[in-house]
């Protein structure tokens, strides 16, 4: 077989995107179809993508302690609903300040701090001496865990081919599922072998290690080109851009950028709200608040419909086996609805290059109120054939929002603005979907007591429906689109 090389001979002065996305050629002038990615590049998805398993891993163990930790610290329903929703202000605060701060201090920088932040607070966490405390370290959790959302996004999309992209940034999105699965496989053996009320401890400790592993290996990425070079530091640029494209054989040969077009505005956050920018802000930012009411909301029925299909849980807990034995039955039914998730951000993964990211968000969104219909019209229904209706309609409505919005909102967010304002605008459009969550996480149990749960579940068709049509009409198309010319009219 011939050695690939650079189908450009001589140097030019070409932008971050145009090396990055370079097709080589083999030496009889045969095009290769697609860009190999680099050992760097690599490393760079697998730390976003060990990211947002840890995510997924600490957010739904947290589901599985919650019943022991009840039981140690003696909570009632409305410290219930704090600790639930604790970690999602967490990511609200953490999405909005945090997240904007890589576009001052630069992605990596910020990559690195929130991991090494998420890992204190998880240290913290696994030896909490009361409610308060646990609390306190549960939004610091979800403080990193928020200003993870843009700034993995960022390191992935700002180091990778343009063809490629979304496949890659849904890919390690997908890891948050996986991690799901595995929280609630966690947390299921640690309840099988240490049966005891201080096993949730042990659930979050058994997560220190590989996380600061991540932490300390986060330490060698590169940092973004593209963020060097809005900044004007045009060499250190092309040093991180040969580390980025380091293969062997060498292409491209040479590397000289062009510097940026001049932009003297301050890369504010009122910035979002201006004219040429409102219609980006509008289609990251609603839809994914709309996304997360829905995604919540319906995670609060999941356990109930589940235990029902899997086994029978005891009404009134009496002592420790009880509550042991009640845990491990929804450890293993959330199990169950996190694989279904795995099949959904697979389909993303498959499809978007097919269909766009704004077809898969309307489609999925509309899939999603048909799940909800078929959850309300069980209402008409008794026994097992209503027990069976709410099931599938629950496990469609998590089939399509995970192919659809759920995925597709974090991949626009990160993606439909300048890279000046990129790290402000997706931490913006993640801190606003978390409103959503927080909201639902404190108002749902009170609505579903005073308006029914058919009412409810109408109300969340709704919200999908109006997801759909805002996603359609304030519509940009960035699959495949390189993010040098996003926001650049």
């Amino acid at each position: 077989m011939n050695e690939a090389v650079s189908p450009t001979g001589a140097a030019l002065r070409r932008s971050v995107q145009s090396y990055i996305d370079e097709t080589p050629v083999w030496s009889d002038g045969t095009a290769i179809r697609s860009t190999p990615m680099t050992d760097m590049q690599w490393l760079i998805w697998t730390l976003a993508a060990c990211g947002k398993f840890f995510e997924g891993l600490v957010v739904f163990m947290t589901g599985v302690a919650l019943p022991l930790i009840s039981q140690e610290f003696g909570l009632g329903k409305t410290e219930h609903g704090t600790i639930g929703a604790a970690s999602l202000f967490g990511i609200l605060v953490g999405a909005i300040s945090l997240g904007g701060l890589s576009d001052v201090f630069g992605r990596k920088r910020m990559f690195v701090l929130e991991m090494f932040v998420f890992v204190a607070f998880l240290c913290l966490l696994t030896v909490s001496p009361n409610y308060p405390l646990l609390v306190l370290f549960l939004f610091g959790l979800g403080v990193a865990l928020g200003c993870d959302y843009p700034t993995a996004h960022m390191m992935i999309s700002e180091s990778i081919a343009s063809s490629a992209r979304g496949r890659f940034v849904l890919g390690a999105f997908g890891f948050q599922a996986l991690g799901a699965l595995m929280g609630t496989v966690v947390g299921y053996l640690v309840l099988k072998n240490d049966p005891e009320i201080g096993a949730w401890r042990w659930m979050y400790a058994v997560v220190v290690v590989p996380a600061l592993i991540v932490a300390v290996a986060r330490l060698w990425v590169t940092e973004s080109p593209h963020w060097l070079l809005a900044r004007g530091r045009k060499a250190e640029a092309e040093g991180q851009m040969e580390r980025l494209l380091s293969r062997d054989p060498a292409y491209p040969k040479t590397l000289d950028l062009a510097p940026p077009a001049k932009d003297h505005a301050k890369p504010g956050f009122d910035k979002l709200f201006g004219p040429k920018r409102r219609r980006a802000t509008i289609l990251a930012s609603v839809p994914w608040f709309l996304q997360d009411l829905g995604t919540y909301g319906i995670g609060i029925f999941t356990p109930t419909i589940l235990a029902s299909a899997v086994g029978h849980k005891v009404a009134y807990v009496r002592n420790l086996a009880d509550l042991i034995g009640n845990d491990e039955l929804a450890a293993r039914g959330s199990a169950l609805i996190d694989v279904l998730l795995i099949v959904g951000i697979v389909a993303a993964v498959l499809l978007v290059n097919r269909f766009g990211s704004i077809r898969l968000q309307t489609i999925g969104f509309v899939g999603c109120a048909a799940g909800l219909a078929i959850a309300a019209a069980s209402s008409w229904f008794a026994g097992a054939t209503q027990i069976a209706m709410i099931f599938a309609g629950f496990m469609l409505f998590n089939f399509m929002t995970n192919m659809g919005p759920n995925a597709q909102t974090y991949l626009l967010a990160g993606e439909v603005f300048p890279t000046k304002l990129r790290g402000k605008g997706a931490g913006f459009a993640a801190a606003f979907a978390k409103i959503g969550a927080v909201t639902t996480a404190f108002l749902f149990p009170i609505l579903l007591a005073d308006i029914g749960r058919e009412a409810l579940l109408s109300i969340l068709i709704a919200t999908s429906i109006v997801g759909a049509i805002v996603t359609w009409a304030f519509r940009i198309e960035t699959t495949g689109v390189n993010l040098e010319t996003m926001g650049s009219e």
